[in-house]
């Protein structure tokens, strides 16, 4: 029998659904079509593009400062996937025991993700560029320390937004499994290690994907923090897209090229890692 609910969504979804759905063909699918196309032409504006087939995509790994940026990120996001993972599931586990003040201190490990990454490049270049003055140094002196000042400035805005995750997920594990360990006579290391990780696995699944799309993206803290300097060796990839596409000119065809790629690398890795966690999930 159709209730009176499900006859009006019958009669009224397309008002609801279609303008959504015209949005996300419009903001989405349309630009992300003529992206690729344009990827494979040479042009300055859509209206006077010219086919070139794939020699936009012959130029993309011919460039080194591309190459460069591609290892430069790869080694960025394995860093803080691993410090930001390891990191929030530790603060997560402090907060939900027994403590004064807990939710004060998550409000305050979790106001670092409010604040936008242009800002936030901005204040910590100062901080770190201070620091670094007392040895006659800054963050641009060489591509190592605009590596590890990305780090610190990722890890403290990321820390808390995956901490919150990580107290949902503690919170919801099922207290009869916990008990039956405590029983069974498992001390807090034990029952960490073998019962309580492998019950946060779909937590750490949803932590662990974000934290690897968010380091292959990152864009404008760097373009902040050093702006790809010294010449470019502390350049990620979205900023090398950038200013291949907007600071070369003819170089626009290359530039959407290598935004394609960096599309494609980021879709394999987030769907291996996605794979490979959720192999490890477990069922109470």
């Amino acid at each position: 029998m159709v209730t009176m609910i499900g006859k009006s969504i019958r009669r009224w979804w397309a008002v609801f659904a279609l303008p959504t759905f015209a949005a996300f063909i419009i903001g989405f699918v349309a630009p992300f079509v003529i992206g690729i196309y344009l990827s494979f032409t040479k042009f300055t504006t859509i209206t006077d593009a010219r086919w070139v087939g794939f020699k936009n995509y012959r130029g993309v790994f011919s460039d080194p400062d591309f190459v460069h940026a591609l290892i430069f990120t790869v080694a960025f996001t394995v860093v803080t996937t691993i410090l930001i993972n390891v990191l929030a599931f530790f603060v997560a586990y402090m907060f939900t025991r027994a403590m004064r003040g807990a939710n004060l201190f998550r409000g305050v490990f979790f106001m670092p993700n409010l604040i936008g990454g242009i800002v936030l490049g901005y204040i910590w270049q100062l901080l770190l560029n201070g620091v670094l003055a007392h040895w006659g140094l800054s963050l641009t002196y060489k591509g190592i320390y605009g590596f590890w000042g990305l780090v610190i400035l990722m890890c403290w805005q990321q820390i808390g937004y995956m901490m919150v995750i990580y107290i949902a997920g503690l919170q919801s594990l099922p207290s009869d499994v916990m008990e039956a360990a405590q029983v069974d006579g498992a001390n807090a290391r034990q029952t960490l290690f073998h019962v309580t990780i492998p019950l946060m696995m779909p937590s750490i699944t949803v932590c662990t994907f974000l934290t690897v799309t968010n380091g292959f993206k990152l864009f404008d803290q760097n373009l902040a923090l050093t702006n790809g300097a010294p010449s470019n060796s502390s350049e990620m990839l979205a900023l090398n897209i950038y200013n291949t596409f907007y600071g070369r000119v003819g170089f626009e065809g290359v530039g959407q090229a290598k935004a394609v790629v960096f599309f494609i690398i980021v879709a394999v890795i987030a769907i291996i890692q996605n794979r490979l966690t959720t192999s490890k999930e477990v069922q109470a």
